[in-house]
């Protein structure tokens, strides 16, 4: 097959070095697999006869980040002189792999179709020849063709994901690779090919010993690359692999919700993680996270909201999040029910008859900006939405978010604290006045700010310092 490619000036030149000096260089991975499906790629990755000792000799300023796999990164000055990186992997063969991950011997080899032949998945097992082509430096448009000896093009069509070869041998050498075509099939809205689907099933030891680190990568591609990242969940609970890392998700299964709901829980968060934008992804997958273990069995789930803090820590901590983000999905999590009132009038939760409800005070929405804090507002406002647009039952409107984003402009533009390094009183203050640093001291400056946030005006020192006389 022909395919219309413009490859840039800069992966030209690393082949132009290779082939000028007798080597053969191909485009290789998942630069071939977009263009097949139409996608200009992003990276570009080479591989080659040459071994590692001599690409390095060729290349002066490249780096050899993995010897003994034979990958070199070729620095190579782009049209605007800009360097860029090209990954170039001598062909290899691998063997006996340890740890559901490496090989432990690897062979250079001299051909290109075993090179294919090792690699995960047909669609991803596919090379265009560079070394047999007049390559110019001209960044234009042209046909090339592919070498695809495992029938990836064919996969395309269909819309498979097939492992190259025997798919149980595959998935036995890298366990990685089970979670990886999860992804893939979500990402592209493809299927898994059944051979290859039922060789997951039974390769999950293999898949168990891949680190929580390199899972956690894979999944968050999951969410953040899919159309709809619940078909990718999906494959992972039908094929067992979201036991491995996230079992807890599982617990919401068959849990029904009777009230305001017509899903149960498994099924309305992964609604929510589809509708929720990429920053909340996360946070909507494990929103209700909590709530089969606080059924109340009336459709009532009293405090999964505080319970789905510390579970999201322990998942998170589990597949060894960056703490910063476990805090931020954990503060997204426990504040997610939050309810403005949209109007002054509403009805009650039978709908039988009307009652007044109250507006947030300013000094609400200051409380509220304190716990939730002002950087993260806007991500709360899309899981809120996300959440209540994956339900036809429930009873939110739009006009809650609206209404509440002109009180916080409102407030925002008051000059006001929000936090205690806001207060116009620190420690030091505190000190000459005879407080001593530590939990005293912490107390009352929480004091202070809970003061202020009541009433903005209180935040003068003199009547600050005046307070905490009062206090003392």
């Amino acid at each position: 097959m022909k395919v219309r490619l413009k490859i840039p000036s800069y992966v030209q030149k690393v082949a132009r070095i290779l082939s000028k000096e007798g080597y053969d260089v191909y485009l290789v991975g998942g630069a071939i697999r977009d263009v097949v499906m139409g996608k200009q790629p992003h990276d570009y990755d080479l591989a080659t006869n040459a071994l590692p000792d001599e690409m390095l000799e060729l290349f002066p300023k490249a780096v050899s980040t993995g010897a003994q796999f034979g990958t070199v990164i070729a620095l190579i000055p782009d049209k605007n002189r800009e360097n860029m990186e090209v990954e170039i992997t001598t062909f290899r063969s691998e063997k006996e792999y340890v740890d559901g991950r490496w090989p432990s011997k690897v062979e250079f080899i001299d051909d290109i179709y075993r090179d294919l032949g090792r690699r995960d998945f047909t669609i991803n097992s596919m090379a265009l020849d560079l070394s047999s082509e007049s390559l110019d430096g001209e960044e234009v448009e042209r046909d090339w063709d592919i070498y695809d000896p495992f029938d990836g093009i064919t996969d395309i069509n269909l819309k498979l994901i097939r492992a190259v070869g025997t798919p149980i041998e595959r998935f036995k050498e890298d366990g990685l690779r089970a979670f990886k075509a999860c992804r893939l099939a979500s990402q592209f809205n493809f299927e898994i090919e059944k051979e290859t689907f039922q060789a997951i099933r039974k390769c999950l030891p293999v898949a168990k010993q891949v680190s929580m680190e390199r899972i956690r990568d894979e999944f968050m591609k999951l969410l953040l690359l899919s159309p709809k990242p619940s078909k990718g969940v999906e494959l992972l609970r039908e094929t067992g692999l979201l036991n491995i890392f996230m079992p807890e998700l599982l617990e919401g299964v068959g849990v029904e919700q009777k009230l305001y709901h017509v899903h149960d829980v498994y099924t309305h968060s992964l609604k929510v993680c589809d509708n929720a934008e990429d920053s909340v992804k996360l946070a909507a997958l494990l929103h209700d996270i909590a709530k089969p273990r606080t059924d109340m069995g009336n459709g009532h789930f009293y405090g999964h909201d505080v319970l789905g803090v510390s579970m999201v820590q322990e998942i998170m901590e589990r597949m060894r999040f960056p703490k910063a983000e476990i805090e931020r999905v954990k503060l997204l999590v426990r504040n997610h029910m939050f309810y403005y009132p949209h109007s002054q009038v509403s009805l009650n939760q039978d709908a039988s008859e009307e009652k007044q409800l109250s507006r947030w005070s300013d000094a609400a929405v200051r409380r509220f900006l304190n716990r939730v804090g002002e950087e993260n507002v806007e991500d709360l406002f899309k899981l809120r939405i996300a959440d209540a647009v994956s339900n036809p039952s429930s009873p939110f409107r739009p006009e809650e978010i609206t209404e509440l984003q002109k009180h916080i402009s409102k407030v925002r533009a008051q000059d006001m604290a929000l936090k205690v390094t806001d207060l116009d009183i620190d420690g030091e203050d505190l000190k000459k006045i005879g407080v001593k640093p530590g939990p005293q001291m912490g107390d009352i400056l929480k004091r202070l700010l809970d003061a202020v946030l009541e009433d903005p005006l209180m935040n003068s020192k003199e009547k600050l310092l005046a307070e905490v006389k009062h206090m003392l």
